[in-house]
């Protein structure tokens, strides 16, 4: 491994902070790296490997479609494309889907469609987006303009223009943002990368009500919470309220790339031949693995097990919480949990994956816990142990 590590810092760009460890093999909920130590994952690739590691009926289509066919370019039709196509919008609000890479490229192209679809209904002066502070909507020069985070825009200045941010879970502060060049809102129903923050119940139907009545466009980034993560197929779901643009990516297809912008025919029809495109964006490879994870998630039973599931967790990690003063905040929803700390939780994190378990943490003090959707009430049992006894190790090197 040591040999490996110096080879990944010789040749590749070092802008990520890695953990000393290299993974081999994944099954499920468990992870091996090279030295045959089992890992139980708490992560799952950022909340992308929703089905578990190696999920056999995603890996049996990937394997059959990679054997018939698996680029030809979006100058052709191809089944898996439009059949996913069909089910996203079946399964949703929209009429339409726009296929890509990444959640970035999803929404590159939801910021793009929001100001072509303004220009072309109320000419070329509105092209304003608000969105929320600590949000996170990529890396890309746009989508990390439209992130409300001054620390991704460090050394990237000057940010692309069109932008501004107001506290996320206010639409009074939306409200007071708005001017005459303003098209659309972009919020995500649940902030991650954010620090996993959820808004009040009726943020999201009142936000939607404003946008409709001052002609604004409301895009959803569901790049994370989407996919069964909360315990519905669609995390805006629960709120009983639809945007006009969703975007989604990390668990579409269970590990492969992929993202996707839904929305409906209206504002569809501001995106011609030629105004938008990407070369790899829903090959057949990778909508056909897409087309199988959305099938297995969408089952009622499955989405059931994961709101029992995430309830149990929550509820074991509340328990957790009275036993540690460094602990002041446990939330979740479905299978998407934080516990937020009073002090750095890097070293948890560190302690964890010693004793075998993935975590991460975010915003520096959260704990955040997006374990495959698969995930086992024993399994977080074994977890709960070891996150007590980091916390007891965190609370003692502080007395």
């Amino acid at each position: 491994m040591t040999q490996l590590i110096e080879t990944c810092n010789a040749t590749i760009c070092r802008t990520y902070a890695r953990l000393p460890v290299l993974f081999v093999r994944g099954e499920g909920c468990r992870l091996w790296d090279d030295t045959g130590k089992e890992y139980l994952d708490f992560l799952a690739g950022i909340a992308v490997c929703n089905l578990g590691h190696s999920h056999p009926l995603v890996a049996r289509a990937v394997c059959e479609q990679a054997t018939t066919l698996v680029h030809v370019s979006n100058l052709f039709y191809t089944r898996p494309q439009i059949e996913l196509a069909r089910e996203l919008t079946r399964r949703s609000f929209a009429d339409k889907v726009f296929f890509a890479n990444s959640g970035a490229e999803a929404n590159e192209a939801a910021i793009k469609l929001a100001r072509k679809y303004s220009r072309d209904h109320f000419g070329p002066g509105r092209f304003h987006i608000i969105a929320m502070t600590n949000s996170f909507h990529g890396r890309t020069l746009a989508t990390l303009s439209a992130t409300g985070q001054a620390k991704v825009h460090k050394g990237f200045e000057p940010l692309v223009e069109g932008f501004s941010f107001v506290p996320f879970d206010s639409v009074e502060a939306v409200r007071q943002a708005v001017t005459e060049q303003t098209c659309a809102v972009l919020v995500e129903p649940i902030q991650g990368e954010g620090g996993v923050r959820f808004p009040s119940r009726g943020y999201l139907r009142e936000l939607k009500e404003f946008c409709r009545a001052h002609n604004l466009l409301l895009i959803f980034d569901e790049v994370q919470v989407g996919m069964g993560r909360t315990g519905t197929l669609f995390a805006h779901e629960q709120e009983e309220v639809n945007p006009d643009i969703l975007t989604l990516a990390k668990a579409l297809a269970n590990g492969l790339p992929i993202g996707a912008m839904l929305t409906h025919d209206a504002v569809a029809e501001a995106f011609s031949a030629g105004t938008h495109a990407t070369t790899f964006g829903g090959t057949p490879l990778v909508t056909r693995a897409a087309l199988t994870t959305l099938e297995i998630i969408a089952e009622p039973d499955f989405l059931e097990r994961v709101r029992s599931v995430g309830t149990y967790f929550l509820q074991r990690l509340t328990q957790l919480k009275e036993a540690h003063a460094c602990v002041r905040e446990v939330r979740g929803r479905g299978l998407l949990l934080a516990v937020e700390l009073d002090r750095p939780a890097q070293p948890v994190v560190e302690y964890c994956l010693e004793q075998g378990f993935v975590i991460n943490c975010v915003q520096d003090s959260v704990i955040r816990l997006a374990p495959p959707l698969i995930v086992e009430e024993d399994q977080i049992d074994r977890l709960l142990p070891v996150l007590d006894r980091a916390l007891s190790e965190l609370e003692a090197v502080a007395a």
